[in-house]
């Protein structure tokens, strides 16, 4: 399913629903003006081989938090009980002094973003968990909504708008969630060697392939890539 906008200013504007109206099946909010998609994608970034190869592009982290967190046995709601999944997401996640229920309530929001974007389109609901626009997305799914494992199991083999190189290239064949018109692409080699390059200037869906010779691949525009054998 297509739209006319950009699948970063959709999940924009879905997840705005969503905190709008408490509800994933309600839609309020869907005819909105969405952002540029300039503004709801991640800027380009490079990441480094030597650093381990992940991608300084692939979405925003959780706020760091190494403090003392809420001991297992101490992880109690004021009223009611947690059931054996829910207790297994809030361990080692609840800071001293934050309530377990804000904390969980967090999780369960992930889960109704991605039931609510997946009925519109599922490759935007990966796409938003590739470029971090739905974050700690593995979490919640592991042990809320299981039935979404799919989604992040294709996420872990996307790339969202960025430079990657050296480990966290991954040869083989990609296309484009819901480009721009103003989505490009380059894969270059050894030396600097162009070996593969394009650009969308319709929005129009694309496709490439990172060969195993590449050492770098940069996307701009583009939203997020998924394996081409991928088809929602």
């Amino acid at each position: 399913m297509r739209y006319p906008f950009p699948a970063g200013a959709a999940v924009v504007v879905l997840t705005a629903a969503l905190a709008a109206c408490g509800s994933p099946s309600q839609d309020g909010g869907a005819e909105s003006t969405p952002r540029a998609a300039a503004a709801a994608s991640p800027s380009p970034a490079t990441s480094s081989a030597a650093g381990g190869g992940k991608p300084a592009s692939a979405g925003p982290a959780a706020p760091a938090d190494t403090g003392p967190k809420v001991p297992s046995d101490e992880l109690t709601p004021a009223t009611g009980s947690f059931t054996k999944k829910q207790k297994e997401y809030l361990v080692d996640r609840v800071p001293k002094g934050m309530d377990p229920a804000a904390v969980l309530q967090t999780g369960q929001e992930t889960c109704d973003r991605l039931t609510y974007l997946v009925k519109a389109d599922p490759d935007v609901a990966v796409g938003a968990i590739v470029t971090g626009e739905i974050a700690n997305a593995e979490p919640a799914v592991a042990h809320l909504c299981t039935g979404h494992q799919d989604l992040v199991d294709r996420a872990a083999g996307g790339y969202a708008d960025g430079t990657y190189e050296g480990r966290a290239l991954r040869p083989g064949r990609y296309r484009d969630v819901s480009p721009t018109k103003a989505c490009s692409w380059q894969v270059t080699g050894a030396g600097g060697k162009e070996l593969a390059s394009g650009s969308s200037t319709d929005g129009g869906r694309s496709t490439l392939t990172i060969p195993v010779s590449a050492r770098t691949f940069t996307s701009t525009g583009c939203y997020a890539w998924l394996p081409a054998k991928d088809k929602g």
